[in-house]
């Protein structure tokens, strides 16, 4: 809601709310003062002054969390605790989340979010099913019914008649927003019939109730995971600079009975293929036949008894939890087989790992994968994703690699903007989700794989890995075209054609266009964990090979973008000048069976060019799954003889064929660190 509350904040249970013992409403400034005279973080603050203006400045937030406790009588670790699991303390500059959460306690408002919000961050015009031999459906999706949005996308304004407090606070003062927060687990502990206990182990049932879900199963997960962190502690300098630490409480044991009274529907499990860490539940899309010729919305199959499952692609959905599920039920629009929820990281699944999803927009990549759309209908340029969620998807993911062997690495953890065309008229409308404000470098620390150096100074490959908070580069188009977005963090990179920011962008020629710093165009960026070969070095510059160029990107010593790596290159074969690229991996024309309908194997608008090196993914056998019946007992799995090595080519993966190219697998460096142009003529040879 809009405004401030004037008069008294209203009764419940006999208690009037926000302020406990005192008729008076509640100010921005009044209430926090009165915290402070309790405070013994605030040492010699003046008790009229507001904490987060008389703390020194990097310790506002930390001073917030401790007035907000005292003020509403909620243990400052639980307080900290739910914080750290909706935002690890960030306060993104007021902008909301993907779901509409604003602040570090994600007070939602998604009503007023989703009123600002002017386009999709991953705007596409890619055939999901990604096989030109049987496209798929492609119906517009309904737009979001903003008038039937559930209770956990509203409460903020919750808070606001709690606190007294103005949604404009709430939503743009991180203090005011800790205050709603702990207003918010207090009214919750009370409508429990529980006291405000100093005891965080009292707040079990509030802490889940605060999650927003409705499900017994959701709740506890999202408050076993707020314990969790009490009990490990957590100590971080948050997106504003400010420090926020979180003492450790390892003998903290949870009341969880408590739960109970939460009066909570029984979830359910059943039917799904999640771990035990996270809560799922089993939502089908339909295999079913309509019209004439027409089915949908996946295929069934058998992998991995039939076809390995090489990779995991992660999406953003780009629109509410509700409206999402009713488009994965529908047999006429595609299918994904995870949705993750942001409020509280729940997950639906819709199709089983052995069947084949559509939702990659390439066939090739769709039935050797798993597809996890996370929620978010925002095209905010400050647009973030919770803890609790990234948490959840980081076990799935975990769960899912270990199942099916698929490398935690991002050449098989994809992003959506990762995913090649399958063929050249295909590029320029695949879509370019979860784009750059998708924290990977955070994502793969939960998976336990965190993105550190491998190789020495001078290495002849590296890992992209930025400082999020700290890396902004500018771009635009996230509300309006051509309007700057918002500084935010990211995990992108910017590439140039010399060692000079005022330099031309790369180029990317299967776009046809004139590269720009829009937040749809990745033809001159990279991201975070993938790794491409040294080309050259200049000053703080370090030139990669990509796409076909030299692509510098500004990589300083004390905030490098990139580091040392190692990993096996490929180069094109003596005597070729070039070799083309791929963007699936099929099989040769001798391989299809009698029956099966040859599939091309057709060339993207580039080229590897001799002296140049890629880095390896893996090596493939071409293979293509055949399924463009409703009837199962036409589908075939063909596999050919000829191989091929995926490679990071651009800022997505694509293939070369093995018989084109060699491996390197010690390039030589200089002892300046550059690379000097035999070294690719010694991997043509094989030469260790």
């Amino acid at each position: 809601m809009r405004g401030s509350t004037t008069g008294p904040t209203p009764l419940r249970g006999g208690v009037r709310q926000g302020v406990p013992g005192s008729g008076r409403p509640r100010t921005a400034a009044g209430a926090v003062a009165a915290a402070a005279l309790l405070l013994p973080l605030l040492g010699a603050a003046p008790s009229t002054a507001r904490p987060s203006e008389a703390a020194p400045a990097p310790d506002r937030l930390q001073t917030a969390f401790a007035a907000a406790a005292t003020e509403y009588r909620v243990p400052r670790s639980v307080l900290l605790g739910v914080s750290y699991l909706q935002s690890r303390w960030d306060a993104h500059g007021g902008a909301p989340s993907v779901t509409g959460g604003y602040g570090p306690m994600h007070l939602t408002d998604a009503r007023t979010a989703l009123a600002r919000a002017a386009s999709s961050h991953h705007a596409g015009t890619e055939d999901p099913r990604g096989d030109g031999s049987r496209p798929a459906p492609r119906p517009e999706p309904a737009p979001v019914d903003t008038a039937a949005l559930p209770d956990r996308l509203s409460t903020l304004g919750r808070a606001a008649e709690l606190t007294g407090l103005s949604a404009d606070a709430l939503r743009t003062d991180p203090a005011a927003n800790v205050a709603g927060g702990a207003a918010l687990l207090a009214d919750a502990q009370r409508g429990l019939g529980a006291p405000l206990s100093g005891d965080p182990a009292d707040w079990y049932g509030a802490v889940a109730r605060f999650s927003g879900a409705d499900d017994t199963a959701t709740a506890a997960a999202y408050a076993d995971d707020v314990y969790a962190v009490i009990r490990s502690g957590e100590r971080r300098t948050t997106d504003a600079g400010q420090r926020v630490a979180l003492a450790a409480r390892p003998g903290v044991v949870p009341e969880t009975a408590r739960l109970a009274a939460a009066g909570l529907r029984a979830g359910s499990a059943a039917g799904t293929e999640c771990p035990r860490t996270v809560s799922c539940e089993w939502i089908p899309a339909p295999y079913e036949e309509f019209g004439e010729g027409d089915y949908g919305n996946h295929d069934l199959g058998d992998r991995p008894a039939s076809q390995r499952i090489r990779y995991i692609v992660v999406h953003d959905t780009e629109g509410t939890w509700d409206g999402v599920l009713n488009l994965v039920r529908d047999p006429a629009y595609v299918s994904w087989n995870y949705t993750l929820r942001s409020t509280d990281g729940h997950i639906a699944q819709h199709v089983k790992a052995e069947d084949v999803a559509w939702h990659a927009g390439n066939w090739y990549v769709n039935a050797g994968s798993v597809g996890l759309e996370h929620e978010g209908f925002l095209a905010e340029p400050d647009a973030w994703y919770t803890e609790a969620m990234y948490r959840s998807s980081a076990r799935l993911v975990k769960y899912l690699s270990k199942k099916y062997g698929v490398p935690l690495d991002r050449q098989h953890i994809l992003g959506h903007d990762n995913v090649p065309g399958p063929t050249a008229a295909t590029v320029p409308g695949m879509h370019t989700d979860p784009g750059p404000y998708w924290d990977w470098a955070h994502y793969f620390a939960l998976l336990g794989r965190p993105f550190t150096p491998s190789a020495g100074k001078g290495a002849a490959v590296v890992t992209i890995r930025p400082g999020y908070a700290a890396n902004r580069p500018v771009f635009t188009g996230c509300a309006a075209a051509g309007e700057s977005c918002a500084a935010h963090g990211s995990s992108a990179v910017r590439l140039y054609a010399d060692h000079s920011e005022d330099a031309p962008l790369i180029k990317d020629v299967g776009l046809g266009t004139t590269p720009t710093t829009g937040v749809n165009d990745l033809s001159s960026r990279v991201s975070t964990g993938q790794r491409y070969a040294v080309a050259d070095r200049w000053g703080e510059w370090t030139a990669i090979w990509y796409l076909g160029q030299k692509a510098w990107l500004r990589n300083p010593p004390r905030r490098p973008a990139a580091v040392p790596a190692k990993g096996l290159t490929v180069t094109p074969k003596e005597g070729l000048e070039s070799v083309p690229v791929y963007g699936r991996a099929y099989p040769e024309a001798a391989a299809y069976p009698a029956g099966v309908p040859v599939q091309p194997v057709s060339a993207l608008p580039y080229r590897l060019p001799a002296g140049q090196r890629y880095v390896v993914g893996e090596k493939v056998r071409g293979e293509y799954y055949s399924a463009v019946t409703y009837d199962v007992a036409s589908h075939r799995v063909v596999r050919g003889e000829d191989a091929y090595y995926e490679i990071q080519y651009g800022h997505r993966v694509a293939f070369v064929r093995a018989a084109d190219v060699d491996v390197v697998r010690r390039p030589a460096v200089s002892s300046a660190g550059r690379v000097p142009p035999e070294a690719a003529s010694a991997g043509r040879t094989g030469r260790r």
